[in-house]
């Protein structure tokens, strides 16, 4: 644990760009990871784990000093590696288990967030508010307790964003014959990306929103001012999909020999 906790504070010490790299690789290497030991059921874990994950992860704000220190919140990386899983599950094993891949996410999510709701749920232990128990408990309810307008928001923004992708990423691969890798997954993150955050801003700021956003502010500052991170993470992730599509699958090795 103290070699943990050695970690986290050198993180802490580093600029946001470095551990944006750092985060970077993590999600890139456990996507590997998870689709080389579990193959196609290991890509669907990942886009569970990533949507939980990034909706965790966006409650926290950092500051990026390329950006002229303007406030950011976190998740765009984690978030992103749900549209590679669906790009590889759809050139590797097809439309269907993309579109699976997809539903899993959004059923998983969805029953993820009645879970730790019922958790709250639950009358906590009677203490005075010094204690860790109670502390505990208020570190749950800021991190899961939730949020109508965020929640519709999401799970909306979700389903059609990633339903998009893989509808224009299957489209591109039949009209270029399988050719063109590098672009078909570019054009199908970044436009499904821009669909996920005006769809996500729009309902969750201003449809939704008992005190409703102007829509100018909106557009420009939680639309287009995380989507440079999220284009530079579509080029970025390239790599990986050429990676993920030509790597052996150890977990479809041992289903298909038994070892």
């Amino acid at each position: 644990m103290e070699s943990v906790s050695s970690l986290v504070l050198w993180g802490q010490s580093m600029p946001s760009e470095v551990m944006w790299l750092v985060m970077l690789l993590v999600a890139f290497g456990g996507l590997l990871l998870m689709h080389f030991l579990l193959g196609e059921v290991g890509l669907y874990g990942v886009i569970v784990l990533a949507v939980v994950g990034a909706n965790v992860q966006v409650l926290k704000v950092v500051s990026f000093g390329l950006m002229g220190g303007e406030p950011v919140a976190l998740g765009t990386v984690l978030f992103a590696t749900t549209f590679l899983a669906t790009d590889i599950l759809c050139e590797r094993y097809g439309a269907r288990s993309a579109l699976r891949g997809v539903l899993m996410g959004f059923v998983g999510f969805f029953v993820w967030v009645v879970w730790m709701n019922v958790t709250i749920a639950f009358p906590p232990y009677v203490a005075s508010e010094g204690e860790q128990v109670y502390q505990a408990h208020e570190s749950i309810e800021v991190l899961f307790k939730v949020l109508p307008q965020f929640f519709v928001a999401s799970m909306v923004s979700f389903l059609v964003s990633e339903i998009l992708d893989v509808w224009i990423f299957e489209g591109l691969r039949r009209r270029m014959l399988g050719r063109r890798l590098w672009l078909r997954n570019n054009v199908s993150t970044i436009m499904s990306s821009l669909v996920d955050s005006t769809i996500f801003s729009i309902l969750a700021w201003v449809v939704l929103n008992p005190d409703p956003f102007p829509l100018e502010t909106v557009i420009v500052t939680y639309i287009l001012g995380t989507f440079g991170l999220r284009v530079l993470v579509a080029f970025l992730d390239t790599p990986i999909v050429y990676i993920a599509c030509v790597m052996p699958v150890w977990g479809e090795r041992v289903r298909r020999e038994g070892v």
